[in-house]
């Protein structure tokens, strides 16, 4: 405001006569207009604008281009010349367009100059059709061949695999469109040897239609019990169509057409009438053909080879795809209408405007020599008072600005000086729990369950040692403590003798490690006692990252063009999101998540070195980390050199706590049998470490099986169907509650108790879970005694639901289940178990096809819902209708035995007698 305020009181003491000719310029300005230059120009080699679809497609462009202003479309038709197209694209190449467009009319003929166009540096888009030419920039078609391929199965379809087939094609058989579609159909109906196809008619429709529709009339009647005529485009298809009614043929033929075109005698209003069985929607690719040519122009990135998506238009369709294209094309008639609109109201705006500044300036000329004084002293005054209270709000402002920034200041040092304290704080009890640590583990008498757990509390140990001293770093960055001081080493040494450290990790995860150095003897500044922090960390998420029989290599080389040295470590770990790679705290959603210090102080240590640090990253497919530093000392001040020659101090330290955290977790076992435990237990927890830890504590009571993220835990649950579930809510991909809730609402899963663990406990959180359909909510850290206590009391719970639908009649299933999926799935097993007494043959498969689920998750199901194996549950059904039917029932032995789907009165007997201790004679006698 206050700028704004001093040009306008400067441009007020401009003399008259400077304000009167600037003026004037402003109205021959405005009269003059403003016309839309433009910037690009597109040339456009179509073969031919004789047929619907290339007519289409020019409408297509012409759409597509109005949102284009800048772009000039040069359109030349070679009208089905070969030799015309390629005088018309030598014109082009003459005229020195931007970028070329073609449609060639063969494919051989016109190779030579797209090769020429490609080479002159002229981008080339070819759409429709391809040619020999192997350099061209980008390509937007539909494939040629699927599309006679789906014309074959189609036809086989429609033939159920025997008739006589008849293929008919335009004059252009050197066109790539024609080849492939020709050999497409081909191929595919060479698979039936019922089909016959009688050899292929072409002639030109466009140019001589008569004599077409002469020459197919006499090939129709040579040819007898034609069923199908396969036609390279719906226009063909068409004039077929009126040759075979002419015959009295047409509803002894089938037809099949390709394009698919809206609109009056279209492929979709041929099938839609009946004329055509079906049509191949041949998609034109204009609209993509300009949105490639713009991003070519604009530098963007593009896509080289663009297939169009094509599909089978017939009866069951085509009332879909007409409304689809009505309701486009209104929308697009739309489109234009309003486009009209608003240039016509631009056109209008622009006259307006122009006419409204012309007699706003007359006036102003008019009244300005007789007011300007006046209006000079009047502003003038009301300027130097809004200066004035500007001036104030400004320093007052400065002032607050000052006094925030400092208040802002002081607290962010408070912030980090707390943290620093905390960090000096803490290493004073850690060095106090890690060096007893180590005399515990040096201890040959340790039992192997006390030696697992000395090892969860070293690696977590370490791990926190490392947090702090990345922490305590961090602060002497904030405050300029940290000084770089360079020594003169050789580099290569000094990486390798870093790398040595991580063998041992790469022998014990089966991983090839290789240390590659391109440069033996080569001498650069760097602070030793920094670099190494940043190699041990990009080395420990090397390994960290990459699973068994990986790769990681660690690459010296040096770059002469740059006068650089570059140190590379890649692998072919899981990949990692490169956007925000080196933020401070961030933390990314791989299946390890850091602290978010590690990247982001490295980052900080090599800009000190003057260097750079870059990463590369594909999912699945590895991370490679590239540090470049400079080759001698001209690039360090005096203060960051060091005249002795470093030692290195924190190699021993630093190695301990960047290889302890990528050490596989490995538990030392009892060499005893192992017992087979009755009821298993499913942990779904990214951390290994927490993971191996549970499964240590409770595999002595549970089967345990394990899955390191929510993908695997999911599948996990399905195919193991365990007893009870314990999962961490924060995973990578699907978190716990969406895990809970996809398992309670599946059929397979949905009886199965879900403990959620997390660090969280906030009250929103535990709402959440419980919403899920968590069955227990537990907080980290929590008690393992509580936990243990917790998963008892859910599997009794389970026992006593279990009871609960255990009843003296089995068949009869109770209504206030706590989950309606369950209470419906033993309705339905139920039923169908009581519907299906009576037959014999009624088995475990017959109740799998009913319900949708596998023999191995309704065993399961079953067995954790009701206890019973499902053949004994069977059976015991079957023997509780018998009682029931001796006791109630006037009926013979044989008539009940057979009721309940026993063909041996025999075998019925023994099997009643087992389980109710009397035969069903005795029985019927005593009721």
């Amino acid at each position: 405001m206050l700028c704004q305020m001093i040009a306008y009181a400067r441009g007020v003491k401009k003399n008259a006569w400077v304000f009167l000719v600037l003026s004037l310029s402003m109205v021959l300005f405005a009269c003059t207009g403003h016309k839309q230059v433009k910037q690009y120009r597109i040339g456009f080699s179509q073969c031919t604008f004789g047929d619907a679809w290339r007519q289409s497609m020019q409408k297509e462009v012409k759409r597509e281009l109005s949102f284009h202003p800048e772009i000039e479309l040069i359109v030349k038709d070679a009208n089905l010349s070969a030799a015309k197209q390629v005088d018309q694209i030598q014109e082009l190449i003459d005229q020195q367009v931007d970028l070329l467009i073609a449609i060639p009319a063969e494919a051989e003929p016109i190779a030579p100059i797209i090769e020429k166009a490609y080479a002159k540096g002229i981008p080339v888009i070819l759409v429709d059709r391809s040619t020999l030419a192997k350099n061209y920039t980008a390509f937007i078609g539909a494939n040629n061949y699927k599309i006679g391929s789906d014309a074959g199965a189609y036809a086989n379809a429609l033939l159920k695999g025997k008739g006589n087939v008849l293929e008919i094609a335009g004059p252009d058989k050197g066109s790539s469109a024609d080849i492939g579609r020709h050999t497409g159909f081909s191929d595919v109906v060479k698979k039936y040897p019922g089909i016959q196809v009688s050899p292929r008619f072409s002639a030109d429709l466009d140019k001589y239609p008569l004599e077409w529709e002469k020459q197919f009339t006499e090939k129709l009647q040579s040819l007898h019990n034609m069923d199908l005529i396969f036609a390279q485009n719906d226009r063909l298809g068409f004039a077929a169509y009126k040759v075979c009614k002419q015959l009295g043929l047409d509803h002894q033929i089938k037809i099949i057409g390709i394009d698919g075109l809206p609109g009056k005698d279209g492929g979709i209003d041929l099938v839609e009438r009946g004329i055509l069985k079906a049509t191949i929607l041949y998609p034109t690719g204009g609209k993509e053909a300009i949105q490639t040519a713009v991003n070519i122009l604009n530098k963007k990135t593009y896509q080289k080879e663009t297939e169009l998506t094509t599909t089978v238009i017939d009866s069951t369709n085509v009332r879909i795809m007409r409304l689809q294209n009505e309701k486009l094309l209104a929308q697009q008639d739309d489109i234009d209408a309003r486009q009209k609109k608003i240039e016509e109201q631009i056109a209008i705006t622009e006259n307006q405007a122009n006419i409204i500044l012309t007699i706003s300036t007359t006036l102003a000329l008019a009244l300005i020599f007789g007011g300007i004084l006046y209006y000079y002293l009047l502003e003038n005054k009301k300027i130097n008072k809004k200066l004035a209270l500007q001036k104030e709000e400004i320093a007052a402002q400065r002032n607050q600005l000052i006094e925030l920034m400092a208040e802002v200041k002081e607290a962010n040092d408070a912030r980090l000086n707390f943290f620093t304290n905390i960090s000096h704080e803490l290493r004073t009890p850690l060095t106090l729990i890690m060096g007893p640590l180590e005399d515990a583990m040096s201890s040959p008498k340790l039992h192997f369950t006390i030696k697992n757990n000395l090892d969860f509390i070293q690696r977590n140990s370490m791990r926190l040692l490392r947090l702090i001293n990345q922490l305590m770093d961090f602060r002497k960055l904030e405050e300029g403590k940290m000084k770089l001081q360079a020594s003169e080493n050789n580099i290569a040494g000094f990486v390798s003798d870093i790398a040595i450290s991580f063998k041992g990790i790469a022998q014990k995860k089966s991983i090839t490690y290789k240390v590659i150095s391109k440069t033996q003897d080569l001498q650069i500044w760097f602070d030793v006692n920094m670099l190494d922090k940043v190699l041990f960390n990009l080395l420990s998420n090397a390994f960290k990252f990459t699973a068994e029989n990986g790769v990681i290599t660690v690459t010296i080389d040096k770059l002469p063009n740059e006068n650089m040295v570059s140190i590379k470590v890649e692998d072919t770990g899981i990949g990692m999101d490169t956007t925000h790679a080196f933020e401070l705290f961030y933390q990314g959603q791989s299946s390890f998540r850091g602290s978010g210090l590690g990247l982001s102080l490295s980052k900080e240590l090599i800009d000190l070195h003057h260097g750079t640090i870059t990463v590369n990253s594909e999912t699945n497919k590895g991370t490679s980390f590239e540090i470049k530093l400079p080759i001698g000392k001209s690039h360090l001040r005096p203060d960051e050199i060091q005249a002795e020659k470093a030692s290195l101090n924190n190699i021993y330290e630093d190695e301990k706590i960047y290889t302890t955290n990528v050490e596989p977790v490995e538990l030392i076992k009892e060499t005893e049998g192992v017992q087979q435990k009755d009821r298993s237990i499913l942990i779904i927890e990214d951390n290994d470490d927490l993971r191996a830890f549970l499964k240590k504590r409770l595999g002595e009571s549970y089967e345990i099986h394990e899955a390191a993220n929510g993908e695997k835990g999911i599948t996990g649950a399905f195919d193991i169907v365990p007893d009870l579930i314990i999962s961490d809510i924060l995973l990578p991909g699907q978190d716990g509650l969406q895990i809970t809730e996809t398992l309670k609402q599946d059929i397979r899963t949905s009886h199965i108790p879900i403990i959620l663990l997390t660090a969280k406990g906030s009250i929103s959180e535990q709402i959440a879970g419980i919403k899920s359909q968590a069955d227990a909510f537990i907080v980290k850290p929590f008690n393992l005694e509580y936990l243990e206590v917790t998963i008892n009391n859910l599997l009794k719970n389970r026992a006593v639901l279990r009871e609960h639908y255990t009843s003296e009649l089995p068949t009869e299933s109770k209504s206030n289940s706590a989950n309606k999926i369950d209470r419906k799935f033993i309705n339905e097993f139920t039923a169908l178990v009581e519907s299906n007494l009576s037959n014999e043959d009624f088995a475990v498969d017959d109740i799998c096809k009913k319900i949708g689920i596998s023999r191995v998750q309704l065993y399961r199901k079953v067995k954790a819902l009701i206890g019973y194996n499902v053949n004994d549950y069977i059976l015991h059904v079957r023997l509780q209708k018998a009682r029931f039917l001796l006791a109630k029932e006037n009926l013979t032995i044989s008539e009940v035995s057979y009721r309940v789907g026993f063909s041996s009165q025999g075998y019925f007997s023994t099997v009643f007698k087992s389980k109710f201790g009397v035969t069903p004679s005795e029985f019927k006698e005593k009721k």
